[in-house]
């Protein structure tokens, strides 16, 4: 059986958006790809993430954050980057490894109530379902 083609998201510090961006691509497209992600720094799991991906029935919290593997990058069919930061400081590409950006907002970084700061979590998780969906088709 041949090997699945690697999914690899990225963003700075691997421990929200990738992170549901990886809890999502395991869910949804396993079938298909072999899912990992990874950042310019490794930041620790975010809790909030962990909790946002749990309301949606999807536990992350056995993701580890870790830092962009260049083999595993190499190997890689497709990267995403999540943020501006992993797309400007992510290392360069090998030839024929197929990109995209999704520019999301951090919601790490989301000020205001426990509620105001979940809802941009939830919104932020929401669109990054969206687009992993899209891969799907």
């Amino acid at each position: 059986m041949a090997e699945k083609p690697i999914l690899y998201f990225l963003c700075t510090g691997n421990s929200c958006r990738s992170q549901m961006a990886e809890g999502f691509g395991h869910e949804l497209l396993n079938d298909r790809w072999e899912v990992k992600s990874a950042g310019i720094e490794a930041h620790g799991m975010n809790p909030k993430a962990v909790e946002m991906m749990n309301e949606v029935g999807i536990d992350i919290s056995n993701q580890e954050s870790s830092v962009i593997d260049q083999d595993i990058l190499n190997k890689s069919s497709l990267v995403i980057t999540l943020c501006g930061d992993a797309k400007e400081n992510c290392p360069v590409l090998p030839k024929g490894i197929e990109s995209d950006h999704w520019g999301l907002e951090d919601p790490a970084k989301a000020t205001g109530s426990e509620e105001e700061v979940n809802e941009v979590f939830r919104e932020v998780r929401d669109e990054i379902k969206k687009r992993v969906e899209n891969l799907s088709k």
